[in-house]
């Protein structure tokens, strides 16, 4: 039987996109290698530099390569501000592919400094609604409002991808909102995902106010397995999460729905950092072991995390870290340790 070949689109981004890219793809050449896995690499832009170009910062063409291939690798983009700017490319990305699930795993490292060396949680923050939902407009010239948008089949969809996953660790679901406040929309959220979990035995299953939860996590991170919450509870959660196991740069990220991906680091485009080889590229090479997961080749996946924590413990590490190392020496020892 002929073996699978994979078509991967590959976005560089912008900023330090394009370097902690490049990183990752050192790495996903020597897992290729390694393991025999076929996959063409396709380059698409995407990003703020394509505005000014073609007057979006997701072009025609590169829709029609997305499209065509299986998943996506995507670097960091900036997302332009103010009101009538661009909506980002990911968000766009997410909402075209329907890729409704983002998963933010996050775990101490050997060698990285942390609050504890016992931290192994993933954040499941729904992806397609929430306070992202884009409804964010003014009343009159002195009141702006923004709307919550909250459904119980999307609530029940990112509860039972919560529980999947749990059943694959630990089997502990923690719903996080503020229902307290929010009594309608976060209530639904709960409650929607509570009946997802209905049919799961032998779970732990606890839920926690958003505010509370901020804390915890500095104070108990290891109390925590599974953690599933909406768009912008997520969002803020998982960057706090990254920080406690030692900084932004660290922390990967899937974008799953039913038929498609994209991966890519959970941190921005960092633009005064970019071209000096300096930034930290382990949360997109952390991001390729959940592509490989993702496509079903967890030997692959594993490869990446172990020679990932290999770097670590030599003190193959940027600045950010306490290391000295370049973006691109970061990624060349990962890829010589698979």
């Amino acid at each position: 039987m002929k073996a699978r070949v994979w078509k991967v689109t590959v976005l560089p981004g912008d900023g330090i996109g394009p370097e902690v890219t490049q990183a990752a793809l050192e790495v996903v050449d020597a897992v290729n290698s390694r393991f025999g896995i076929d996959m063409e690499l396709a380059d698409g832009k995407a990003g703020l530099n394509c505005i000014r170009k073609y007057g979006t910062n997701l072009p025609a063409q590169t829709v029609r390569l997305l499209k065509s291939s299986d998943c996506a690798i995507k670097g960091p983009m900036t997302t332009p501000e103010g009101k009538g700017s661009e909506t980002s490319a990911a968000v766009k990305i997410r909402r075209m592919f329907d890729l409704y699930a983002n998963v933010r795993p996050v775990r101490s490292m050997p060698g990285v400094r942390g609050l504890r060396d016992d931290i192994d949680l993933v954040i499941v923050r729904e992806n397609t609604e929430g306070m992202y939902s884009g409804i964010d407009f003014m009343v009159d010239k002195n009141t702006a409002v923004s709307a919550m948008v909250i459904t119980r089949k999307a609530s029940e969809r990112i509860g039972k991808f919560a529980f999947e996953l749990a059943k694959k660790r630990r089997k502990h679901v923690t719903i996080v909102h503020k229902g307290n406040i929010l009594k309608i929309s976060n209530e639904l959220l709960r409650k929607s995902i509570e009946k997802a979990g209905k049919s799961y035995r032998g779970f732990k299953v606890d839920d926690a106010h958003i505010d509370a939860m901020s804390q915890w996590l500095i104070k108990n991170p290891q109390d925590y397995d599974v953690i599933v919450t909406e768009n912008l509870f997520g969002d803020i959660l998982s960057d706090e999460a990254a920080m406690v196991v030692g900084g932004i740069g660290t922390s990967p990220s899937a974008n799953i729905g039913s038929r498609y991906a994209m991966f890519e680091p959970i941190h921005g485009s960092a633009p005064k950092y970019a071209g000096q080889d300096r930034v930290n590229p382990v949360g997109t090479i952390m991001a390729m072991k959940m592509m490989y997961e993702w496509m079903g080749y967890e030997r692959a996946g594993g490869a990446i995390h172990k020679a990932v924590d290999m770097a670590m413990k030599k003190g193959v590490k940027t600045h950010d870290l306490g290391g000295s190392s370049r973006c691109s020496e970061v990624g060349k020892y990962v890829a010589s340790c698979i």
